[in-house]
């Protein structure tokens, strides 16, 4: 069982925790993910989303009703759940009040048809306030994923344009109790107004961060769970821009899935989760009316983030060996015939501006358009929006539908950079900084001057967004398109 104290002794001083980020994780546990769960399910999950302001009282917000934007009355955030083989039909209704605040909605991690991908410009057309798009699909992987806005993102996603969406049927035994984690920050200014979402310090940096910090909408909330059982954590880190390292003192515990595809269940000191990762654990919960803690240690002090208390008699006697999940059927990339491309993140000195000087719109600042005022950031030289997003760029890299590619990512800047991409599944193979488990993910994680290689089958046909989902990066250059023909 780790403790504070064995854990600060091996990491060191922390300083930022970089030392205990660039160690390598624990030995895996020696029991492998079970075969793929069969999509034999049938059968329609309606949803029904209406964006909206709607006052709201978090517990994090101190007794303050602040005007939360959401997509449902039932609070933050909504949870979509289906079963492995269902259609997902949902039909998402703008109904926000300030002009030319149109939204998209994009299924993160989710390997879909491409004009379900929800990406105005790109994939449909913006949903404009008073309008309403349908999207149906089924998901194809089981596991936990989210849903978010893809313009205007940092606002939008600030004031709670956000939900989660759980594929069922990936378990090899069924868990004794689970819970769900959404960790997230919140920007409250001292008048009680939320904001500011975006600005140009944070956007040339390491994004904005928010002054509330909260799971489930509580800050430090006590979760209560069965006495000694294994328990899934669902966690998930929504936040537009903070970077967190998970990870739990007063029990035993395990990854077992990351960014919602399974992996061996391994055991580690903690584990980077940057914005849009999911993680799902299995805890061995203390016995009865013991507490364990989720920690953030990406902070000079570890940062308490929820508490879980045991209740009732301990479910379970014997050493922690937690079941894993389901492996997912995801296309395995052959390395051997995959054609190599490099991928350079960086800042965009060189690059020409997204708003040229004379552009009649120039000082607009993300609106219908999502027009950004400056460039910061790019991806081979590229940067995006180029005018605004509508203006919308030639690809990146134009892929064989059917190929298998290995991808170098490279992050030539002293920032962190967490990158995704749309529409597939990386597998990750390793770092240069790192020793990294070979793991599938769909958001990437690069330290500062970090190499990681990847790779995956490129097919699904179709336009995709890559692009660094620190929000403020993304909305400032650090996106573009990856075309699957």
């Amino acid at each position: 069982m780790l403790t504070r104290r064995s854990f600060l002794a091996s990491a060191g001083a922390l300083a930022g925790s970089a030392a205990l980020a660039a160690g390598p994780p624990a030995p895996a546990l020696l029991r492998a993910t079970g075969a793929p769960h069969p999509a034999a399910g049938a059968g329609v999950k309606a949803v029904r989303l209406v964006a909206a302001e709607r006052p709201t009282a978090l517990p994090c917000f101190g007794g303050r009703t602040l005007p939360l934007w959401t997509f449902s009355d039932a609070g933050f955030p909504p949870v979509v759940r289906l079963k492995h083989g269902e259609r997902l039909e949902v039909r998402v209704e703008n109904a926000l009040a300030r002009r030319n605040e149109h939204i998209s909605v994009h299924w993160h991690g989710i390997r879909l048809p491409n004009d379900q991908d929800g990406v105005p410009y790109v994939t449909q057309e913006p949903v404009r306030p008073g309008e309403s798009f349908d999207y149906a699909f089924v998901p194809p992987d089981t596991g936990t994923f989210f849903f978010h806005t893809h313009c205007n993102t940092a606002e939008q996603l600030g004031r709670g344009l956000a939900g989660v969406l759980i594929v069922e049927g990936d378990e090899t035994e069924a868990y004794d109790a689970e819970r769900l984690l959404v960790v997230r920050d919140w920007a409250i200014q001292a008048d009680g107004t939320l904001g500011p979402f975006f600005t140009q310090e944070g956007a040339a940096r390491r994004g904005t961060f928010g002054n509330v910090r909260s799971v489930n909408g509580e800050a430090q909330p006590t979760l209560p769970v069965p006495a000694g059982a294994d328990v899934r954590l669902r966690v998930l880190n929504v936040d537009a821009a903070r970077m967190v390292q998970f990870g739990i003192e007063g029990a035993d515990w395990a990854i077992v899935a990351i960014d919602g595809i399974a992996v061996p269940p391994f055991s580690t000191k903690a584990w980077w989760a940057s914005p849009a990762t999911r993680l799902d654990i299995v805890m061995r919960s203390p016995g009865p009316g013991g507490t364990a803690v989720l920690y953030d240690y990406y902070a000079p002090d570890p940062v308490p983030l929820a508490t879980f208390l045991s209740e009732g008699p301990a479910m379970r006697g014997g050493p922690f060996d937690p079941a894993p999940l389901r492996a997912a059927g995801i296309p395995e990339p052959n390395l051997g015939r995959a054609e190599r491309l490099r991928f350079d993140f960086s800042n965009a000195v060189g690059v020409p501006s997204a708003v040229p000087a004379e552009a009649p719109d120039a000082g607009q600042f993300i609106g219908d358009i999502c027009l950004t005022p400056q460039t910061f950031w790019a991806i081979n030289k590229q940067a995006w929006p180029g005018q605004d997003h509508s203006a919308v760029p030639p690809p990146l890299a134009t892929l064989d539908r059917g190929r298998s590619y290995v991808f170098t990512l490279v992050n030539t800047t002293p920032h962190i950079h967490p990158i995704h991409i749309h529409g597939h599944t990386f597998k990750v193979l390793g770092s240069n900084k790192r020793d990294l488990p070979v793991h599938h993910a769909d958001t990437v994680l690069l330290l500062p001057k970090e190499r990681v290689e990847v790779a995956f089958v490129a097919d699904n046909p179709g336009d995709w967004m890559f692009h660094c989902h620190i929000i403020e990066h993304q909305e400032t250059g650090m996106m573009g398109i990856l075309r699957v023909a």
